[in-house]
């Protein structure tokens, strides 16, 4: 029968293996008779489970010095782990509390740099989630080309539409191919009584659903694609138009075209297509022969491959095919490509430097990187400002070593001690910092415009990983300040002799290092902040050769309003509100053309990339685009319609004709948009040159520029109102559209609104580095404050003797304050290197961009001194004001 008042064997051998042989007996007996009381109070499992974790902790047996604390060894038993662990957090609480100013300033660092790092590391996680739901994502790639024309080498997302049937048909490696084309203008939808615009459309091939298989709330994807009057609509858009209603079957009007809805979707906030409605491509009415260009580029092209397939040879082989067959059609054009995928998972955050990429949700991995950095920084400068603090406490708590030691604490046990304490404020500041995130969630959502969730309930890996996190970072920040305070010799510290962590004459390196490193990272982030508020300005302040003040653009509704513009027109003139109305295609902040304009070198035609504008006769008044030779388009001129060009500086340069005087006169030809013909050429003269002007955004070059009067293009109007006059100009610009166009309302914005929105993610880049800036400052100079009362303390016999020798305050604030100046400085000379590299790097994005001057770096430089100077001041002058008698009263 078994014996439950022994344990098992094998716990006996464990014990065994624990212990010392020549004590082993005594502990044996000992620990089976607690067995035999654990086994009546707690059952026999939990019995065995408390006899291991005492075995455990007999690290060593007492010596025989420290026995006669414990009358038994049963009793020594009986301190297991965790109440030793519960006594260190003892004492961790009373000397956090003991030291109130201490703890704060630790728990200050530890809490902004944990919060810090909790919303980066949420919005990274967010950034880098795009796209992970979609089933097979790792077979689906998105193609873009390397365009070279002769503005240099740049990436599209624009591809032909012959892609997707070429590939499916010519390489056995993809196993199906996707078509998606943006429709570009907002459609004016209804439905009973609503009439409301909507932007977010794309037409699509019927594979769409088996790549992007999106959830539906109302509907299937079976035979969704077979009518061509079918349409699929949002979850949000569904509910615009029919509330809680299921609307499958229901009609719904696109530019009072009726369509019936077939499907529902729900929008997932992860997919880099953020969509509101989807036609079939059909639907479009493109012409076949247009649809199997290679020069087109309008679709965004998707492939899946066939499993096991490999992506690189696919890429090498399609490049291959498009030089044999493609570049040989295109040696007429100014441009050339080449094809390359991309993996799905790299749409949203590796795609931010294309062009014409309209369609995607897009991100920027260069500024998740950034943020990334950032937040480690600022999590390694919360932990060095513990490592100053702690050791700038140590004197202080110096004496309670001597005593723990004297009474028989090891160092290791010291070290544990000390550590625990570090954690414990780490949970303190995690806590808050978890409190804060919480509370800081919603408007980050605000800022960032996304659905960032903190589900620490309700995400299983969430709370392990902040419990992890908030042991390693007190692990790491009290490892050091724990060696140091461990060892300290109780017969000196107990004598009252000074301590300190160097001896005497010794630089102590890793405390000027952790100083050095932290004013480094700091100056950093100023100079960073600096260059990126005044590249951001000057965004938003260069000159871009137009006027955009109070000029009001929307595109034209209705077939009366097309077909009798210039009656339009002159209506909208009638009011004094009104200076100006011009009527085109491609106005500066929307969409323009790229196309080819041909000119004549050495006899032959040579084709070459060009901005097309088309335009009417007041577009450059109304611009006030500043005419630089020759003159403008006027009415009284009855070739300019058809037979004549205005051309930019840039294009005078590009197409060889030496200067603007020279280019007057010069021919150029431009086939026809829509012509029967398809070798349609309109000729005519450059009558004009017009100073180069912005119609992009400052990260794009101005490129050879062509203005022509074209009325077949003609879609948006722009209005210049007299700014003292607003009040009385929208009512009448609403009122003239009222009579042309009264079934659709009228939408517009300002010019200015659309260049601003270019620059929106610059502008939140500007305002999160001086947040974390200003954070990173703040916390680094909480290290540099526990560093100068580190110093001070160390040398406050020091400075009362020099006080009895007569040094004034001045001196004695300037002896203990040029340490952290030389330290601050080298920090600079580090510093400086690296941000240059880094912010000359952020700028090489932008084709036009600010210079990155000396003087930049001097003043984030004098910036750092001072803060550092304001920092360490307070600890030197409460050192100098010291009453030298109570410094030197134990000598």
């Amino acid at each position: 029968m078994k014996n439950l008042n022994h344990p098992p064997p094998w716990l006996d051998k464990f014990l065994q293996w624990r212990m010392p042989e020549e004590q082993f007996e005594e502990v044996q007996g000992d620990m089976h008779e607690l067995y035999g009381q654990w086994v009546e109070e707690m059952g026999e499992g939990k019995a065995r489970r408390r006899y291991l974790w005492t075995t455990l902790t007999f690290l060593r047996p007492l010596p025989k010095a420290k026995k006669s604390l414990y009358p038994t060894y049963s009793d020594y038993s009986q301190a297991n782990f965790f109440d030793m662990i519960r006594n260190y957090f003892k004492i961790a609480y009373r000397n956090l509390i003991r030291h109130k100013s201490f703890s704060f300033l630790n728990i200050l660092g530890l809490t902004l740099g944990l919060t810090a790092c909790l919303l980066i590391a949420l919005f990274v996680r967010d950034e880098k989630s795009f796209d992970t739901f979609i089933p097979e994502g790792d077979r689906i790639y998105r193609i873009y080309l390397q365009v070279t024309n002769n503005e240099g080498t740049n990436n599209s997302a624009g591809t032909p539409p012959r892609f997707a049937t070429t590939l499916p048909q010519e390489f056995p490696e993809v196993e199906k191919a996707l078509r998606l084309l943006k429709l570009q203008s907002k459609d004016l939808f209804e439905a009973g009584d609503k009439k409301i615009y909507e932007e977010g459309g794309i037409a699509v091939d019927s594979t769409f659903f088996d790549f992007f298989p999106l959830s539906f709330a109302y509907g299937t994807t079976t035979g969704i694609f077979d009518d061509p009057t079918s349409i699929i609509i949002s979850k949000e858009m569904a509910e615009r138009y029919f509330g809680k209603e299921n609307p499958i079957g229901k009609q719904i009007s696109r530019n009072k075209t009726p369509f019936q809805v077939k499907g529902v979707f729900e929008n997932n906030p992860k997919f880099h297509l953020q969509l509101t409605y989807i036609l079939p491509l059909r639907i479009t009415g493109i012409p076949q022969e247009r649809m199997q260009s290679w020069g087109w580029q309008q679709f965004n092209t998707y492939v899946k491959l066939k499993p096991n397939a490999t992506i690189s040879s696919l890429e090498t082989k399609f490049q291959d095919y498009i030089r044999e067959n493609v570049h040989p059609i295109l040696k007429e054009s100014s441009f050339t490509y080449l094809p390359r995928f991309q993996p799905l998972h790299n749409v949203h955050l590796y795609s931010s430097d294309f062009k014409f990429d309209n369609l995607a949700v897009r991100g920027n991995i260069t500024y998740v990187n950034a943020l990334t950095i950032i937040a480690l920084f600022i999590l390694l400068i919360a932990c060095f400002n513990f490592v100053n603090l702690a050791t700038a406490k140590s004197l202080q708590r110096a004496k309670e070593v001597g005593v723990r030691k004297t009474v028989g604490a090891t160092r290791k046990q010291l070290i544990i001690q000390y550590i625990s304490e570090t954690v414990l404020l780490a949970f303190i500041s995690m806590s808050i910092s978890v409190i804060l995130t919480f509370l800081i969630v919603p408007w980050l959502n605000r800022f960032t415009e996304k659905q960032i969730t903190f589900d620490l309930f309700t995400n299983p890996l969430l709370l392990p990983l902040l419990l992890i996190l908030t042991i390693g970072v007190g692990v790491l920040a009290g490892f050091y300040p724990a060696l140091v305070l461990s060892g300290f010799q109780p017969v000196k510290v107990l004598k009252g002799a000074g301590m300190a962590d160097s001896k005497p004459g010794q630089i102590p390196w890793l405390r000027h290092s952790l100083v050095v490193v932290q004013f480094s990272l700091s100056v950093l982030l100023i100079v960073s902040a600096m260059v990126v508020i005044r590249q951001v300005n000057y965004l938003h302040n260069k000159d871009l050769g137009i006027n955009k003040e109070q000029i009001l653009f929307f595109p034209m509704r209705g077939d009366n309003m097309f077909n009798n513009y210039e009656t339009f027109k002159n209506e909208l003139l009638k009011s004094s509100t009104v200076s100006s109305v011009s009527i085109g295609y491609g106005f500066p902040g929307d969409m323009v053309a790229g196309d080819n304009i041909i000119t004549s070198k050495e006899g032959k035609r040579v084709s070459q990339r060009a901005i097309q504008l088309m335009v009417d006769h007041d577009y450059v008044k109304t611009l006030d685009i500043q005419l630089i030779a020759g003159r403008d388009f006027s009415k009284q001129m009855s070739t300019d319609k058809d037979a004549a060009y205005i051309i930019n500086e840039t294009a005078v340069r590009e197409l060889g004709f030496g200067t603007p005087d020279n280019a007057l006169g010069k021919t150029l030809w431009w086939e026809v948009w829509g012509a029967e013909n398809s070798d349609s050429l309109k000729q005519g003269q450059v009558i004009g040159v017009v100073k180069d002007f912005h119609y992009n955004s400052l990260y794009d070059k101005v490129e050879t520029t062509v203005l022509q009067i074209f009325p077949d293009a003609y879609w948006k109007v722009a209005v210049k109102l007299k700014t003292a006059q607003m009040a009385t100009a929208l009512p009448h610009v609403q009122a003239v559209w009222n009579k042309f166009s009264p079934d659709y309302p009228i939408e517009y914005r300002f010019l200015d609104e659309s260049f601003e929105q270019m620059y929106k993610a610059e502008d939140k880049l500007k305002s999160l580095l001086w947040i974390f800036t200003c954070i990173t400052v703040f916390v680094a100079c909480l290290g540099l404050f526990g560093l100068a009362a580190y110093a001070a303390e160390r040398r406050k016999k020091e400075i009362g003797i020099r006080k009895v020798l007569g040094a004034s305050v001045e001196s004695l604030v300037l002896l203990l304050s040029k340490e952290f100046v030389k330290l601050v400085a080298v920090a600079l000379l580090l510093a400086t290197p690296l941000a240059w590299y880094a912010m000359d790097n952020w700028l090489q994005d932008f084709a036009y961009r600010i210079d990155l001057d000396w003087w930049i770096f001097a003043l984030a430089g004098v910036l750092a001194l001072l803060i550092a100077l304001l920092t360490v001041s307070f600890q030197s002058i409460k050192a100098a004001l010291m009453n030298p008698v109570k410094s030197l009263r134990s000598e």
